[in-house]
């Protein structure tokens, strides 16, 4: 994993949120992690690569990994004020967005509700609306307790949070939001003016045709999808089959396009 050039808190909106610097450059690439993730989790085989190209800012959301939680539920419209906050309270004007996963959602909220601030956006299996989730996605989710949870994925938030509650705390909250997933409408991807690119994999828990369906709201949009699981594409510390070449792959379609 690279090293940060800086890393933080920030009080933002009642949570002490957590943030990472790398790299150098003019318009940054803001990293939103997935749920249950940490920045380390979602992005750590990632980064090295990207920062040859930029800066790269990575964000932990609430009650995730390093970030605090606050009394209400998580939402991703809450995520998404969160992180344009952070921003100005770093008194960066325009980024960058790259989403994975419930953070492809944040990001597309951002884009939704926050245009100023957005330069382009991209979105690694995210979705939009509860109906982009794979058939099955949901069977017996009420029911899932945390010994459900990817091993991997509690193992990365306690190597950096150690406290067994707030993992229990943030699994609850994420199993929550998606129970009450709640959807973007159609008219918010057209109101969308950005550029946008969607990757997607063949074989993710994001369906492509809903994939293929974003791409056709979103105007000035370029939609991708490549082999693989859900975070293979970014080396997600969970996902299977991650290659270099994979990575290389994946940073040269967002450097192609963030060039653009």
């Amino acid at each position: 994993m690279e090293t940060y050039q800086k890393a933080g808190h920030e009080q933002v909106n009642g949570i002490n949120m957590y943030y990472e610097v790398y790299g150098e450059g003019e318009i940054p690439l803001v990293l939103i992690h997935g749920g249950g993730s940490t920045i380390q989790s979602s992005f750590g085989k990632l980064i090295p690569f990207l920062i040859k190209y930029g800066k790269v800012i990575a964000v932990e959301l609430q009650a995730h990994g390093r970030t605090s939680d606050r009394d209400q539920p998580e939402s991703f419209a809450q995520d998404a004020k969160d992180v344009t906050t952070l921003l100005s309270q770093l008194k960066i004007a325009k980024a960058n967005f790259l989403g994975f996963s419930n953070g492809g959602t944040t990001t597309l909220h951002i884009a939704a509700h926050y245009p100023d601030v957005v330069n382009k956006i991209i979105v690694v299996s995210g979705n939009y609306q509860r109906e982009g989730l794979i058939e099955g996605f949901y069977n017996g989710f009420r029911d899932a307790t945390i010994d459900h949870m990817p091993a991997g994925l509690k193992t990365a938030f306690l190597a950096v949070n150690p406290d067994q509650k707030a993992l229990q705390n943030m699994f609850e909250k994420d199993k929550q939001r998606m129970l009450d997933f709640t959807d973007l409408s159609d008219d918010d991807l057209r109101g969308i003016k950005c550029k946008a690119l969607l990757m997607v994999a063949d074989r993710d828990l994001i369906r492509a045709e809903h994939v293929v369906k974003m791409s056709g709201l979103i105007a000035d949009s370029q939609l991708v999808i490549l082999p693989g699981v859900h975070g293979t594409m970014i080396g997600e510390s969970i996902a299977p089959d991650v290659t270099d070449q994979t990575l290389q792959i994946t940073t040269h379609l967002i450097e192609t396009f963030l060039n653009q």
